[in-house]
């Protein structure tokens, strides 16, 4: 995808490409600014552009990281990879290794980038400074018989067939994930349908990981199982309040699990918070990171 962007906005998105080498293909990413290094995971089925006004709130006074998931945003997109979360997760690994360099990180994630990015934190706990978790998870769904429910709506051939073809991830779940849809303008809405233009490029990438919401389940158990290394870690909580995807009961398990977290909830956003009210979630981030 690099070098092939003739739809991006560069007044949304200004800043020199850079790219990180990984064993199965070129990693995208932005670095900017000086200070404190924060690390800005993304998930499905955007790219780093949704962490646009994040980055330029927080340049001034910080290093903002922010990279595309391989097959995603201007990263490239090589048949033989892997796009299931546990691939992800491994290259995020290699990409903080290379990249972060070796000053604890404040790390944000949101959606399918907590599970990818939290498997490094577990990891490496000593290299986190701070961790904010927006609107994601990082445990397995198996319990949950609406989250279940919804994944085994999408793990067949119906959900291959509406992933492919009607670009169901973008084009109905986006928009209905939104607390106000009118703030998804058609211009950002470009910004994000144009990286999947046709549909082998949404199986190989967007119906991978919407399969990987139950073919992933053992890989959730793992993180969770570990979630005591978290505990003592400064953790906040940032949540689009009216997100469709991700209700108050996945709120809720953070907060139980984690009760010393710091909280914020965004009444009047859904699923991207800090796409759709910026301001509020740059100001929770302010404080924290």
């Amino acid at each position: 995808m690099i070098g092939d962007a003739s739809w991006l906005d560069r007044s949304q998105w200004p800043w020199p490409p850079r790219s990180c080498p990984m064993a199965d293909g070129m990693l995208h990413y932005v670095d900017e600014g000086e200070g404190p290094s924060v690390v800005l995971v993304h998930g499905t089925p955007t790219w780093a552009f949704e962490w646009r006004h994040v980055i330029a709130g927080l340049r001034d006074t910080r290093r903002v990281v922010a990279l595309d998931h391989l097959g995603f945003g201007l990263s490239e997109r090589p048949a033989s990879a892997d796009y299931r979360p546990e691939g992800h997760a491994a290259r995020f690994a290699t990409f903080m290794d290379h990249v972060a360099g070796a000053a604890p990180v404040s790390l944000v994630v949101h959606d399918f980038g907590g599970p990818i990015a939290l498997a490094w934190a577990l990891a490496n706990r000593q290299r986190v400074r701070t961790l904010t978790v927006i609107n994601s998870w990082m445990w397995s769904f198996a319990d949950d018989p609406v989250m279940r429910r919804r994944a085994a709506m999408v793990d067949g051939a119906v959900g291959r067939f509406l992933y492919r073809y009607a670009n169901a991830s973008q084009r109905l779940i986006m928009p209905s994930a939104y607390g106000d849809r009118r703030r998804l303008t058609r211009a950002i809405h470009r910004q994000y349908l144009e990286v999947f233009p046709d549909p082998e490029s949404r199986e190989r990438v967007l119906f991978a990981l919407a399969r990987a919401l139950r073919g992933s389940s053992a890989f959730y158990a793992g993180l969770w199982a570990q979630r005591d290394r978290l505990r003592g870690l400064p953790l906040s909580i940032i949540w689009g309040m009216r997100d469709t995807a991700f209700g108050p009961a996945i709120l809720e398990r953070w907060t139980d699990a984690f009760p010393q977290a710091r909280v914020t909830r965004i009444g009047d956003a859904g699923h991207w918070p800090h796409e759709e009210l910026p301001e509020l979630v740059l100001a929770a981030l302010r404080r924290t990171v």
